[in-house]
């Protein structure tokens, strides 16, 4: 009795510090669309914020000159953080082709971009794609694209790439969405790693707890691994934003819950969380055409 009381001790104790030691944040403000300058009246979508957060990239199937086709990527810089974005550009034929290209993620070191696209030449459906620059800071001077393989992707659709560095381990996780596993019907969330040995990544494996029997979308994690956005819908009834949290990247991640304050009764898709976890891009089609949109929220204890 003796020991199993220190246990619990112990138990309750290491529950104290890690409660202590993360990190805490206020609620998320109300939605606020980009503006004119960024959104036009077409559907702009699928953002994604770099690490300094002077580059906005997106979708749009905007019929502008330098448009590809379907839907292309764009960028939006700015000089600070405190400054406007200015007018977004094509990012032009290395990237875009005349099909769906979008749907973007980052590596953490900068120098790679991971899109999705249908364009021939992939696995089948829409495939996952990556393109390399010297540069990290050079939005233009993207490479052209490589297909990440027919392990990765799959006959069917793959969505929502999204690449972290797992700090406890060390590895490259690639995180997206695939109907792999269910007919083409509705989507789940996978996980892959990158393998050291081959330098591609091992086949990928559903993140259980967050899946459903309703589709889940477009993941973007902390850089710490301990929260995570994604959206979650049912077919004919809207898509939302949820966020769930782990202690550890080693734990399974929580019950996800439903960001109330940031969704509508439109469709919110692709959540990009800015490198100090306190911006929220995504797009959402509450007037119709799709528009980007920001949330913000305040560390509350900021040395973390």
């Amino acid at each position: 009795m003796k020991m199993i009381l220190v246990v619990a001790a112990f138990l309750s104790l290491m529950g104290i510090l890690f409660a202590e030691d993360s990190i805490q944040f206020t609620d998320w403000s109300a939605p606020v669309n980009l503006g004119h300058i960024v959104n036009s009246g077409y559907n702009d979508r699928n953002p994604a914020i770099s690490k300094s957060g002077l580059s906005l990239y997106f979708d749009s199937n905007r019929p502008d000159l330098d448009a590809q086709g379907g839907f292309d990527i764009y960028v939006s810089q700015r000089d600070s953080l405190e400054d406007p974005w200015e007018d977004p550009v094509n990012l032009g034929s290395t990237i875009n082709s005349p099909y769906l290209d979008g749907c973007i993620g980052f590596s953490p070191d900068g120098h790679w971009l991971v899109f999705t696209s249908n364009r021939p030449g992939g696995c089948g459906g829409s495939d996952l794609w990556a393109s390399h620059r010297k540069n990290k800071r050079d939005d233009f001077g993207w490479e052209a694209p490589i297909n990440l393989g027919c392990v990765v992707n799959s006959e069917d659709d793959e969505n929502g790439p999204f690449l972290i560095e797992d700090e406890m381990t060390g590895q490259l996780l690639l995180y997206f969405a695939s109907n792999r596993l269910l007919g083409g019907t509705w989507f789940d969330i996978y996980v892959s790693s990158l393998s050291e040995e081959t330098g591609t990544f091992e086949p990928p494996e559903p993140v259980v707890e967050l899946n459903s029997e309703k589709p889940e979308m477009h993941p973007n994690l902390r850089k710490d691994g301990l929260e995570i956005f994604f959206v979650r819908g049912q077919p004919g009834f809207g898509i939302d934003l949820w966020v769930a949290t782990r202690e550890t990247t080693l734990d399974p991640w929580s019950m996800p819950v439903n960001l109330t304050l940031l969704n509508s009764t439109a469709y919110e898709f692709h959540p990009s969380l800015s490198r100090d976890s306190t911006t929220l891009f995504f797009a959402s089609q509450q007037f119709g055409s799709f528009d980007l949109f920001m949330s913000t929220r305040t560390k509350l204890n900021p040395q973390k």
